[in-house]
């Protein structure tokens, strides 16, 4: 007879499940083999800019010690007009972390330079000071700003989804190294979300109050589309 102590059980256990199934839905799948190194042949990994989660693997006796290293990172990369130079370590260019459920980045930061607001939709962010001081921090979903210089060996988590920001404010190149609990966390510039995309001029101008004039010098130097 179904009576209600096992009522109580089966939602007890209806609960659980459901968030067991929103918590596995939220994350990288578990990896279902020692290791899943992508194979280069396929079309997809060569011509698309971003990778894809799940990859093909190739076969295990072609893998070897160099898919499980990384040594691009010895040094800076190309620095933008920002002062930012940033070199990722994905699935693409360090096969070993395919399936794996993370991926890093070195980030460097010209003095006076800045990482600009962004966020990662997919991933938590921690990030380790490695030279220099930085200030940085992020934005919760209240506005609040959590955010102060941190120097060389400190250490700042910045939690999935929420907007963070980085700059140099001493008198040496700022390097960090930051790890992602997704081999795929994603990147949202905000100032090229806002003014690189091609939202109506309209709304910008009644959104942030700008001219047509200062919409325009945004645009032109955010959207890739329009005319230098």
């Amino acid at each position: 007879m179904f009576n209600k102590n096992n009522f109580c059980l089966l939602l007890l256990f209806s609960i659980f499940s459901l968030n067991l199934i929103i918590i596995t839905l939220a994350s990288d799948p578990d990896p279902v083999q020692d290791y899943c190194i992508p194979n280069q042949t396929f079309e997809s990994i060569k011509t698309h800019h971003t990778f894809h989660t799940i990859l093909p693997c190739k076969n295990s006796s072609q893998v070897t010690t160099n898919d499980f290293i990384f040594s691009n990172m010895k040094t800076s990369g190309n620095f933008a007009e920002t002062g930012l130079s940033v070199i990722p370590a994905n699935p693409i260019n360090f096969p070993g972390l395919n399936t794996l459920g993370m991926s890093f980045a070195r980030t460097d930061i010209n003095v006076g330079g800045i990482n600009p607001p962004h966020f990662h939709p997919r991933a938590t962010e921690l990030v380790h000071v490695i030279r220099g001081k930085v200030y940085t921090g992020f934005v919760d979903s209240n506005n609040r700003v959590f955010a102060r210089v941190l120097e060389q060996g400190e250490v700042m988590v910045f939690p999935r989804g929420l907007i963070h920001f980085m700059m140099n404010v001493g008198d040496e190149v700022v390097t960090l190294f930051g790890s992602f609990n997704s081999q795929n966390p994603g990147l949202m510039k905000i100032p090229s979300a806002v003014f690189g995309c091609g939202i109506d001029e309209e709304l910008l101008h009644k959104a942030f109050g700008l001219s047509s004039k200062q919409i325009g010098t945004m645009k032109r130097k955010l959207d890739p589309k329009q005319e230098r």
